[in-house]
């Protein structure tokens, strides 16, 4: 079975059917590109509106828009399919004003289009196929570069259906995990969840002038909440933080400890990262 097969069974003139690959060049908003598709779906499609001038013109001439992320190589993992409702010409001025697009720099993006006025589409998601989103797998036709293909030219065979969306799967290890600080806003909600039940002690470290902050997570906040609270303010209340950009902070487990153990003594043990770390004289913390 290919996806034309799928197109077919719901009516859709595969001719006019244009498949879209999206896998942006920076890594940064390349690791959170899949979390989009699922938390920020205005955020994603905001980012496939605007294209080259090839791709504006094949967009021009199609009827709906499939889209995929190359999340693996030979891979297109599907998005959804989007009707094409026409088009306005904007001003690079414009689209730096746009929420959506402003939170795509912020989430690692190089620039805002290329040119001093272009096409912005207007896309809206159609409900066929919405349950297959992140669950449908199709193999990408080489070569990989060619990410923009009209459906009735390309065969594009069904590689899997998964039971779960690939696209908000396990949470890596604690051990592992590092989110920028536009990433705390995006991540998965299942990441969420569990983050919302783990306690420990965290660690907040500024790229830009090598400092780093202790801090500890129990109770009804635990992990997810304290953290969110400085994707919402940028410093969660810290004076030194304060000074900090945004930006450049990053955010990681030092430890996780049992959900019965007592405030105290989970903050004795953020006082001892503080002192193995130095980041009360060196770093970011005050006390």
């Amino acid at each position: 079975m290919e996806l034309s097969d799928l197109l077919c069974k719901i009516g859709l003139d595969s001719a006019k059917v244009l498949v879209l690959r999206h896998r942006p060049p920076e890594r940064e908003l390349r690791r959170v590109f899949p979390w989009l598709a699922f938390e920020r779906p205005e955020v994603f499609n905001s980012y496939q509106q605007i294209q080259n001038p090839r791709v504006e013109n094949q967009i021009q001439k199609a009827k709906i828009v499939a889209s995929f992320i190359g999340h693996t190589p030979g891979l297109a993992f599907f998005v959804g399919l989007y009707e094409v409702r026409g088009y306005k010409t904007v001003s690079h001025e414009q689209l730096l004003r746009m929420p959506a697009q402003k939170e795509l720099l912020k989430l690692g993006m190089g620039s805002v289009g290329d040119r001093e006025s272009q096409c912005f589409f207007d896309l809206e998601l159609l409900k066929h196929y919405a349950d297959w989103r992140g669950k449908l797998i199709v193999r990408w036709p080489p070569p990989g570069i060619a990410w923009a293909r009209w459906a009735q030219d390309n065969a594009f065979p069904i590689h899997a259906i998964l039971d779960e969306p690939i696209f908000d799967g396990k949470l890596p290890d604690w051990r592992s995990l590092v989110f920028t600080w536009a990433e705390l806003a995006v991540m998965p909600t299942k990441w969420q969840a569990i983050l919302a039940q783990t306690r420990g002690i965290y660690y907040i470290f500024d790229e830009q002038d090598g400092k780093g902050y202790v801090g500890s997570a129990c109770g009804a906040d635990n992990i997810l909440g304290r953290w969110l609270n400085y994707s919402k303010s940028g410093h969660g209340g810290n004076k030194r933080l304060r000074k900090c950009d945004p930006g450049n902070l990053r955010f990681s487990i030092l430890e996780v400890v049992p959900s019965d153990m007592e405030s105290k003594e989970v903050i004795g043990r953020e006082v001892m990262w503080k002192v193995r770390l130095h980041t009360r004289k060196f770093g970011l913390n005050e006390n």
